[in-house]
């Protein structure tokens, strides 16, 4: 079967076709086609994602990256390109999720195909099956399994106890890691996205990292630099804080 995929958590507007062939635990993928239209240049000005900006953008978006992704994949001229129609529902910004939501509607509506509502985060968690070029397969993997998810405004811990089965054991108590990276790049006034303009700026000063265990720098040009505390480093439980 082949499914369309849309995406509109927050300020990239993505459409992909996928051929899919297996069941629920051994199915294989193909992505016939997948486009994504930035919005970082229209949300410079100011300094991170403006929501009421990020709708309309994906209004407009929207019906141009689904005509290059059918053409993409030659299903333009079919009167029924696909099987059903998966899109995200969350979690994100409300304003930017239900340009999708409703825009996946109507397609159902039109092609007469089942809409299927989809956790990002979720998706983030399978992506690691993808083995380049297009294709992935969820193979039969064995329970438990733990997942780092660290995607824009989300920074968490989840166990999948069982398939499908989730349990979040830790999450960040404040800030998520892009939300500081962020924070940070306005207060320094780096130009957004914030987040390789610090990596970017850290990785000059990678050399002068605290030698581990001592806290204090083997190398005397980097004396006066900054060692950070980390204040839940002996916290009982497995929480984060980036504030």
């Amino acid at each position: 079967m082949k499914i369309l995929s849309i995406e509109t958590s927050c300020d990239d507007t993505g459409i992909s076709i996928l051929d899919v062939k297996g069941g629920i635990k051994n199915a294989s993928f193909k992505v016939l086609a997948n486009n994504v239209s930035s919005q970082i240049d229209v949300h410079i000005p100011y300094g991170g994602v403006y929501p009421a900006l990020a709708k309309r953008e994906h209004t407009k978006n929207l019906p141009f990256v689904l005509e290059k992704t059918l053409k993409e994949s030659k299903l333009e001229k079919k009167e029924k390109p696909v099987d059903a129609i998966a899109v995200t529902y969350g979690p994100g910004l409300e304003i930017t999720l239900w340009t999708g939501i409703t825009f996946a509607q109507e397609l159902a509506k039109k092609w007469n195909v089942p809409v299927i509502p989809v956790n990002h985060m979720e998706g983030h968690m399978f992506s690691i099956f993808g083995k380049g070029k297009g294709k992935f397969k969820i193979p039969a993997i064995k329970t438990p399994i733990l997942s780092l998810l660290v995607s824009g405004g989300h920074t968490e811990l989840v166990l999948m106890k069982k398939w499908m089965q989730y349990e979040r054991i830790g999450e960040t108590v404040d800030d998520a890691v892009g939300e500081a990276f962020d924070k940070v790049a306005r207060t320094l006034g780096l130009p957004y996205p914030g987040g390789p303009q610090i990596s970017k700026l850290a990785e000059q000063e990678r050399k002068c990292a605290p030698t581990p265990g001592v806290g204090e720098f083997s190398d005397t040009r980097c004396r006066g630099k900054f060692v950070l505390p980390r204040p839940m480093l002996y916290s009982k439980n497995f929480d984060f804080s980036y504030s």
